[in-house]
């Protein structure tokens, strides 16, 4: 039974793949002991990505994830499903039956793909002849879609419960898990409008050194502050292996869970009403409120920004560089240089946008070259024109612009923007190019003989009627105008 999922088969395979080897990746194995790890690994049994079915893998085949995973700083990408080389391209389409398939269409563009298919089978015979699927995306991909008659009218965080036991842990190196989650702060801050607002802390922390990676205050806790917060911690302190976190909205959102598969980072999230397996952030927090609010709580007029520069002040100067009962008299700075490190560099800022976006698909408006997100019209190129369907990435807080993606490889293709209706009402526009009946018709007469006005099918029809030696089954009436009967 096929998985209900909103990603595509090529990120689910992905998030697969990272999740048997990310184990590895988080806490590599000492030397001469991945064998039996990767041993272990495949006598496991996992869910297959598309049709939930159980489904092992051998020896061989993760020791050449692990080995890509490695290679190469974005590891969702090279564990990705590879398209084939001759994706998009058509090896049993030949040169004459394309010519004869643009005439044909030429000639009768009202008919559908079967009509088609049936004449041009009899034409050129059924034996060495493709599929019938094989026509229709050639079809689809020369943009020769059946023209319609146009119609009349318009167009239209709790307690244990004592299930399961508690234990704590400690990752084995730094980057292999980072902690991100928000807090409501105890101090009221004024913003730029005048008003008193309840800020929101978002913090990273890593795992095995205790460090804050980064810790902003916002006015909201939404997926653009997470993004914004998340982002930054990553180009300051580097991307890790995995991120845990709770199930808020903005943890669990399209934007963010898609910008770290993107990023190869393995989302893990806790039980509902579980804040005690986050343990580590809830110590952060309670640090802050006991230390940092208490120190502002004298200010008058408090506001955001002074809130953020105290804040980074505090985390970079005190938390830093005190000693840690966990970390065995360390400080989680000396604790972060002298560890091992399985931290990866972060992209620019701008690939980093890129990530932390949706996938969704979009049909095309043919009137206009058109599509539309969230209620907003955005103008395809014309090289797009042709397509029906277009796979497009957008973060629902940036309309800005948005990228045409390719959904078999996931590279973009183009970026759009919104529709500027003001622009185009200087009456300029430009020539579409496209095939149309008049213009594959010219071709095809410049290149080959004119074409018979009778269908292939219908003289075949014919020929097979007239070998029968029969006469016609109806009896003619003569279509002359009767006479004009006289009354008397």
């Amino acid at each position: 039974m096929p998985i209900p999922n909103e990603t595509s088969a090529r990120d689910r395979w992905s998030r697969l793949r990272l999740l048997i080897i990310g184990q590895l990746l988080v806490a590599p194995p000492p030397r001469g002991e991945l064998k039996s790890r990767l041993l272990d690994l495949s006598r496991q049994t996992w869910r297959h990505p598309i049709h939930g079915g159980e489904i092992r893998f051998g020896v061989s085949t993760l020791e050449r994830w692990l080995a890509r995973a490695r290679q190469s700083p974005d590891p969702a990408t090279f564990l990705a499903t590879v398209p084939r080389l001759d994706a998009g391209s058509v090896r049993v389409i030949s040169e004459p039956l394309a010519q004869a398939i643009r005439t044909q269409y030429a000639d009768r563009p009202k008919w559908n793909i079967q009509l088609h298919y049936d004449n041009l089978r009899l034409v050129f015979g059924a034996n060495e002849f493709p599929s019938y699927a094989t026509v229709l995306r050639f079809f689809r991909a020369q943009g020769l879609w059946r023209v319609r008659d146009p119609r009349g009218g318009p167009q239209r965080t709790a307690v244990p419960d004592g299930t399961r036991e508690v234990r704590s842990f400690e990752a084995t190196h730094v980057g292999a898990l980072f902690h991100l989650d928000g807090h409501q702060g105890s101090l009221k801050v004024l913003n730029r409008q005048g008003e008193w607002i309840t800020p929101i802390a978002l913090g990273v922390i890593d795992d095995h050194s205790r460090l804050i990676c980064h810790l902003q205050w916002y006015a909201h806790e939404n997926t653009e502050c997470l993004v914004h917060c998340v982002s930054q911690a990553l180009q300051r302190r580097g991307s890790p292996r995995t991120i845990y976190s709770d199930n808020g909205s903005a943890m669990i959102s399209g934007e963010f869970t898609a910008g770290l598969h993107h990023l190869g980072i393995l989302a893990l999230n806790t039980r509902p009403r579980s804040a005690w397996m986050n343990g580590k952030q809830e110590t952060l927090w309670n640090r802050v409120e006991s230390r940092l609010m208490a120190m502002l709580d004298a200010i008058p007029n408090l506001t955001l920004a002074q809130l953020n520069e105290a804040s980074f002040a505090w985390v970079e100067h005190e938390y830093q560089v005190s000693l840690h009962r966990e970390l065995n008299g360390a400080t989680p700075m000396q604790r972060f240089i002298a560890s091992p490190s399985v931290l990866r560099e972060c992209p620019d800022s701008e690939t980093l946008r890129r990530h932390f976006r949706i996938e969704v698909t979009r049909k095309q408006r043919q009137s206009d070259g058109t599509v539309s997100l969230d209620g907003r019209r955005f103008e395809i190129p014309q090289a797009f024109g042709h397509l029906r369907e277009l796979t497009l990435r957008y973060a629902r807080w940036d309309r800005n612009q948005a990228d045409i993606v390719d959904p078999r490889s996931g590279v973009i293709q183009a970026t759009i923007y919104p529709l500027d209706k003001t622009r185009h009402g200087d009456g300029r526009r430009r020539q579409i190019i496209q095939p149309t009946p008049d213009t594959l018709l010219k071709s095809a007469q410049s290149a080959t003989t004119p074409s018979d006005p009778q269908a292939p099918l219908m003289r075949h029809l014919l020929a097979q009627f007239a070998a029968t030696g029969l006469p016609p089954a109806y009896l003619e009436l003569d279509d002359a105008s009767p006479a004009q009967e006289t009354h008397p």
